[in-house]
């Protein structure tokens, strides 16, 4: 099945982990959270049963083990549609709080080119930190998207927000060009435009790309 079914059930991590060192509950975290883990409850997570799921909690169990502590992975290959219903609403409640987390960003982004805008604060220092900060959004949504194993509107809401502030950040790059008197602004931007395009493409298509995510946070 694919990465957002579920209708073939579920896999569930089962951990017990030493109380020191820290760091092996923090890694163990970091990985769960970054491949779209729910928790159940304290120590329990689960995830839609998919071959690179099952191979992340493998994983996850045997270095479990390597630090002393003790893990097991279970197959759930049916629920009950009340079971459904609740771990559906575990994985949308993470989703949730991410996208809501960068829905702000991208506000924050939309706010600060536009009080640059009137303030005729057009620098290349401003469009490239504008530039950066855009394709960092780019990048956590792909990693957002990638771990939304159930959609909802969100996800192509959070797409038209991005949408938006590529379009403000073109628009304020024009202004740039036009300020420093470059007689083929026009050009000059589609030239840079194409560049900046490639790398947005490349941060977006990782959430079609086949695996889990990597182990990183928010990507903020």
């Amino acid at each position: 099945m694919s990465a957002g079914g579920g209708d073939s059930g579920w896999l569930v991590l089962l951990s017990q982990l030493p109380r020191t060192p820290s760091s092996v509950r923090v890694a163990t975290w970091r990985r769960l959270r970054a491949a779209g883990a729910a928790m159940l409850v304290s120590s329990a997570w689960v995830l839609p049963d998919t071959e690179a799921h099952a191979e992340l909690f493998g994983q996850l169990r045997d270095g479990i083990a390597r630090q002393g502590g003790t893990g097991f992975v279970l197959r759930v290959p049916d629920s009950s549609p009340e079971m459904r219903a609740a771990i559906l609403g575990r994985f949308r409640a993470d989703r949730r709080q991410e996208y809501d987390e960068f829905a702000e960003r991208c506000t924050a982004l939309l706010d600060e080119v536009a009080r640059e805008a009137r303030a005729a604060k057009y620098t290349f220092a401003e469009m490239e930190e504008a530039e950066q900060d855009l394709e960092k959004l780019a990048r956590w949504l792909a990693k957002i998207q990638a771990r939304d194993f159930f959609p909802d509107e969100r996800k192509d809401q959070s797409s038209d927000l991005v949408a938006r502030c590529r379009r403000a950040l073109e628009a304020f790059s024009q202004s740039v060009y036009a300020a420093e008197g470059l007689q083929d602004a026009e050009g000059l931007q589609d030239a840079e435009g194409l560049q900046h395009a490639e790398g947005l493409q490349h941060a977006e298509g990782l959430q079609h790309a086949e695996g889990l995510p990597d182990d990183t946070t928010n990507g903020s």
